[in-house]
């Protein structure tokens, strides 16, 4: 085999790997564990829920009475609003709409409002929420019931999409994304977050780099300092999402700038304190998808030059451009499947933008709604 064969086959191998090899994998060894006892429930923990909002006026004062509305007693629960400057009336609606706290604070970004309003909180867990979700009447019990176990130290919940009349495909990939995340959480920790409902003991709560979001850093720097970080798909939120596949590829290229940091200098290449289990999770859910767009590239020129080769390498290349031709003709005949390979191909390539954009303007700390998502 020479050289440029074997270079085609490790990228191969290593994006099916990614794709299908790894849930094949998380759901072989959920089978072979035993399934964790949880523990009794106690009494129920005081919980401060802390909203971060940038230009919110239009949402705000929805998301402030639907914490109202959830099966939480109200002695027990305190809502904390954390303006980052905003240029509209985010405060006043979200003062008239009941929020125990809010905070005017100057503009520096999503994680610095969120450390502001952890400052403040009286909670001994402090949950979060973007300010365009909607949590189910009982999500916010089912959120907190895993803290009834002394080891576990951040929860994430199971966000719905909705908001289907566009033609972005992310739905389909957050179904997928939600079954590793719940077989991630049974065997070790899971690896990811989101930023629609997600909590931490105030005591583990910790504070990063402003450019560095929660959804990421936080899973990953849990396991380090000894906590476990999991999923409680019971914990339920729904959260429009972005309307257009170029729109999709717009947020994730502004989410990309944020995670590549993270990966880079923020931790999480660094083996210290991952179990081998969790470091094996880490490699093939984050680290794999990251460097995805570059196994393609290399994937594709090698398999150039493998044409003469045989068959095999003629059918592969065929598939990459049926992917490639499917993402271009979906922009003038919309069908499902046409849809998904835009959707991957555009994904695929934010994900390389998102690095180029961090290199070479470097990252800010502040942010804007995602367009279609109010």
């Amino acid at each position: 085999m020479t050289a440029v064969e074997i270079v085609f086959w490790i990228c191969a191998g290593l994006l099916a790997y990614s794709l299908v090899g790894y849930p094949v994998l998380l759901a072989a060894l959920v089978r072979l564990r035993p399934r964790v006892q949880h523990a009794a429930a106690g009494e129920l923990p005081r919980v401060s829920v802390i909203v971060p909002a940038y230009a919110e006026e239009r949402v705000i004062a929805d998301r402030v009475a639907n914490l109202r509305a959830v099966d939480y007693p109200g002695d027990r629960l305190e809502v904390i609003v954390a303006c980052d400057g905003s240029p509209d009336s985010t405060a006043e609606h979200a003062r008239g709409a009941g929020a125990d706290v809010i905070l005017e604070l100057p503009r520096a970004g999503k994680i610095r409002a969120q450390d502001a309003g952890v400052e403040r909180a009286g909670g001994e867990i402090v949950a979060f929420s973007d300010a365009n979700v909607t949590w189910h009447r009982d999500a916010l019990r089912m959120l907190v019931a895993p803290f009834a176990d002394p080891r576990v130290g951040y929860v994430c919940g199971n966000v719905r999409l909705v908001g289907q009349d566009g033609d972005n495909q992310e739905g389909l990939y957050w179904r997928y994304e939600m079954m590793l995340r719940a077989l991630e959480s049974r065997l070790r920790s899971v690896t990811g977050g989101n930023g629609a409902i997600y909590a931490t003991r105030r005591e583990a709560y910790l504070v990063v780099d402003p450019i560095m979001g929660h959804d990421l850093s936080f899973p990953f720097n849990m396991v380090k300092r000894g906590w476990r970080a999991v999923y409680a798909p019971d914990a339920r939120a729904s959260e429009k999402m972005v309307p257009t596949l170029e729109g999709e590829f717009a947020r994730k290229r502004r989410m990309m700038g944020h995670t590549w940091p993270i990966v880079v200098r923020g931790g999480m290449l660094s083996p210290r304190g991952y179990d081998p289990m969790y470091a094996l999770m880490i490699v093939s859910h984050r680290i794999l998808r990251y460097v995805s767009p570059f196994l393609h590239v290399a994937m594709l020129g090698t398999n150039v030059a493998l044409l003469s080769s045989g068959w095999v390498y003629i059918a592969a290349f065929a598939l990459q451009l049926a992917v490639l031709a499917g993402a271009l003709l979906a922009g003038a005949l919309p069908a499902r499947p046409l849809l998904i390979a835009r959707y991957y191909v555009l994904t695929t390539v934010s994900l390389a933008a998102g690095l180029w954009d961090w290199l070479a303007r470097g990252t800010q700390a502040g942010w804007e709604p995602a367009e279609g998502t109010r």
